[in-house]
């Protein structure tokens, strides 16, 4: 594999790269850090943790490189609606210059319940960044992705590279994706469930959830999270519903999921996802929700909002084939 990075103008490009072995990865990797470079451009690296070894490996002394950033995509996006926030900043912290994001947010370890948000995060990508001077190409080993996954792929991206050349994708389309992802959620019929009505209800709420949370043998820092959580996602619904927060807590998958349903409209797709501008006015809650959880999917309709969290406990989650 030859291809290069496309380059960027003004601009924001955003395309996806189709691999078919390690080799080919860790050459197109390593020739995009060394083009970034060479043209003066912070570059920002994110991949699985099993492949962050042999890509340091193969960079050389670029992997230690002021101006190269190398991370665990396991960790930084093992909830997808955190990544906007760490890319963001990344462009942010470098406004001044071009820069260059590389990562793998799918792979073959995702889990069947991860995998919508993780094509959320792909189709917001584009609104993002728009007009930014960033160039994004996300990773797809297409020797281990189901066909499915590819086709979302070329439907987040306008541009998709595979065997070496890139090609406007004639099917990119983000807001269907978009519209895809917004999918009903799937509930409990065990759910522990409360109702927050008022501020004075939320240390009862939070009392409930930490009870269910150490049922389930989860740490104290995790249940630590899991009540800032509760605190969040109840506070903005007094504030931007109806002035009712229904949640509800139960086990799925190696996680505990808590849920909170309002009637409130989220009609910004970027919520969460950006960090709060310092002003004082713009929201927090969701963005510290992303920042504390292991996924964080989203049911927005004209007629009110469901929002689950999911933190992983100690015994490992299903991996979705």
């Amino acid at each position: 594999m030859t291809a290069s990075t496309p380059a960027h103008d003004a601009g924001f490009v955003h395309s996806a790269l189709f691999y078919r072995s390690e080799q080919q990865y860790l050459d197109f990797v390593v020739r995009s850090v060394s083009e970034a470079l060479n043209n003066y451009e912070p570059v920002w690296v994110a991949v699985p943790g099993d492949k962050l070894a042999a890509l340091s490996e193969a960079l050389g002394p670029a992997a230690d490189d002021t101006e190269v950033t190398l991370a665990d995509m396991a960790d930084v996006g093992r909830n997808p609606g955190r990544l906007l926030g760490v890319a963001g900043a990344f462009v942010e912290r470098h406004r001044h210059r071009p820069v260059r994001l590389i990562g793998e947010p799918v792979w073959a370890g995702r889990t069947a319940v991860e995998y919508p948000a993780c094509v959320q995060h792909e189709a917001l990508v584009n609104l993002a960044l728009d007009g930014h001077r960033a160039t994004a190409v996300c990773l797809y080993d297409a020797s281990q992705l189901a066909e499915g996954v590819l086709a979302d792929a070329r439907t987040t991206h306008p541009l998709i590279c595979v065997d070496g050349s890139y090609q406007h994708s004639a099917d990119y389309a983000f807001d269907v994706a978009l519209q895809r992802c917004n999918e009903p959620l799937t509930t409990s019929p065990a759910a522990v469930t409360y109702t927050v009505s008022e501020l004075a209800n939320l240390s009862a709420a939070r009392q409930q959830g930490s009870r269910y949370g150490r049922l389930l043998g989860m740490a104290a820092e995790s249940i630590a999270n899991l009540q800032l959580i509760i605190t969040e996602l109840a506070t903005n619904s007094l504030q931007h519903g109806d002035g009712t927060c229904r949640l509800a807590f139960w086990e799925h998958s190696g996680y505990l999921v808590c849920e909170a349903r309002d009637t409130g409209i989220l009609d910004d797709p970027l919520a969460g996802r950006r960090p709060p501008n310092g002003d004082g006015k713009s929201p927090r809650g969701l963005f510290v929700v992303n920042a504390l959880a292991d996924l964080v999917r989203i049911h927005a309709t004209p007629a009110g909002t469901t929002i689950q969290v999911f933190l992983r406990l100690d015994r490992p989650a299903e991996d979705a084939s």
